[in-house]
């Protein structure tokens, strides 16, 4: 099934359920009005959002409406903690991880504004597993069969604002602002055959100015699968329901350092073309 949030004006949105064709929706606030109730009580509430999207998909609810993406929030628009793999070291025997600010995700056609372009403004498409309870000391599988839902996020970060931040040794803070996401978060069986052993067989889009900027083909998240980035960081904590964690970036390549005034859209694409997550689709400016 396919979640979304829309904005009505609270901090955590109103549920929608999705069409699998992103055409439709439907409130689900007879069953949850948010998605962490969902992830909290997910054996009782998720059967009943899942028939929710069955009707919805056949066409037999007569309150659906249209599905506007512009009116989307993060589908989890903050969330109890967020976890992201960095780009990852051949050589090293674990993945390397480290932890950003989730009590303000970003909608996906939200405009970005930010202080300065010599803070060097750039973005990291990556996949995110939104997760249930993952019990301490975890392994890989029994990591995986805590994802709930994926969503296509976008980390923004301030490049030139970094190596002070290293130098400082104390971790990343104001170089790495608010994560976006696309306004679709879906269950893994919506990917069907392109989900297997925690890696998406997607092929990421990028448009800068509505100009193709790069993408990647084949499995994301690179060296380390979700599964075991999840194990990774429940070895010594258990995770606990409505915790993201993210792939390492899909393309470091794919975008160049953004300006004020230029648009950035991101989709990841399954084998036949649809966009599963719908896209990010932000304009940057400054801040007023």
């Amino acid at each position: 099934m396919k979640l979304a949030s829309y904005n009505d004006g609270s901090r955590d949105g109103q549920l929608i359920v999705v069409s699998r064709d992103l055409s439709s929706a439907h409130y689900a606030n007879g069953i949850a009005t948010r998605l962490q109730q969902v992830l909290d009580d997910w054996n009782f509430l998720s059967p009943q959002l899942d028939e929710l999207y069955t009707q919805l998909n056949h066409g037999k609810l007569r309150h659906a409406f249209a599905f506007d993406p512009k009116l989307c929030m993060a589908p989890l628009p903050r969330a109890y903690q967020c976890i992201e793999a960095l780009s990852p070291d051949e050589e090293a025997a674990e993945p390397l991880m480290q932890q950003v600010g989730s009590d303000d995700f970003i909608g996906a056609c939200e405009t970005l504004r930010f202080g300065a372009e010599a803070m060097g403004l750039g973005c990291e498409p990556r996949l995110a597993a939104v997760c249930g309870d993952v019990a301490q000391g975890a392994g890989p599988e029994q990591a995986l069969e805590g994802v709930r839902l994926l969503a296509l996020a976008g980390s923004w970060l301030l490049r030139q604002l970094e190596p002070a931040e290293r130098a400082r040794g104390a971790g990343l803070l104001q170089s790495r602002p608010a994560t976006a996401f696309a306004p679709v978060a879906l269950t893994p069986d919506e990917l069907g055959e392109a989900w297997q052993g925690g890696r998406a067989r997607l092929t990421l889009q990028v448009m800068v100015n509505g100009r193709k900027s790069g993408g990647a083909g084949g499995e994301t998240g690179g060296r380390w699968h979700l599964g075991q980035l999840i194990a990774h960081a429940a070895r010594t904590r258990r995770l606990r329901a409505g915790s993201l964690v993210g792939s390492a970036p899909l393309d470091l390549q794919a975008l160049p350092a953004l300006k004020f005034g230029d648009s950035l859209r991101l989709e990841l694409k399954s084998p036949d073309g649809q966009s599963p997550f719908g896209a990010i689709d932000q304009d940057v400016e400054a801040l007023a």
